[in-house]
């Protein structure tokens, strides 16, 4: 079975954590939700998630850890993704991910500076939350403003009103069948609403 680690720091987006959680589990992936710190992880938003996992102490026990694992992924929120990119054993992950082309990096909202960080997002193309604070880490990438962009084994995203494309995506990437949860999740009818 396909497993993901989906990465929670305090301060996590919980919006797009849950709904990307609950879309992989759907498709029949297991998806865990891996702390970075407790087992109880506070969001954003006060909302408190009890993990799955709480990630190894160091670097390398980490990369051993996650060793059976085909995907990573970063949710946003600003204070999640500041920790987060402060956390060496998650740019060691990130990094490591990356180079081994049987694996997917994916990161949503402000979490792409995550990859910025990890120094992977030259020369690749991607996507983020529209942010000042942001724009200058991908200077040498190449940015598009689409809700989600896919370069290879690297997924992004733009923010919560991306989460559900975005894991759609994932779940794709990772050769599931996103049309079923779709049409469970009356995914096409968003055209009757105007602003949708």
């Amino acid at each position: 079975m396909i497993k993901i680690a989906l990465l929670t720091a305090p301060g996590f987006e919980e919006g797009e954590t849950v709904v990307i959680c609950d879309v992989l589990r759907r498709a029949g992936f297991d998806c865990k939700l891996v702390s970075t710190a407790q087992k109880l992880v506070t969001g954003a938003h006060g909302m408190t998630l009890e993990t799955d996992l709480r990630l190894a102490s160091q670097p390398d026990q980490c990369l051993e850890q996650l060793a059976d694992y085909q995907m990573v992924v970063l949710p946003g929120g600003w204070t999640g993704v500041d920790n987060l990119t402060a956390d060496q054993r998650v740019l060691a992950l990130v990094r490591a991910f990356d180079q081994d082309k049987e694996k997917y990096v994916a990161a949503i909202c402000a979490a792409p500076g995550v990859l910025a960080a990890a120094g992977i997002t030259k020369g690749r193309t991607l996507t983020s939350y529209p942010s000042e604070k942001l724009y200058p880490l991908f200077a040498d990438a190449h940015y598009r403003e689409d809700a989600v962009v896919v370069d290879g084994h690297l997924i992004t995203s733009r923010g919560p009103a991306c989460a559900l494309p975005f894991a759609f995506a994932l779940v794709d990437q990772l050769g599931g069948d996103s049309a079923f949860i779709k049409e469970r999740f009356l995914y096409s009818t968003l055209k009757e609403y105007p602003d949708a």
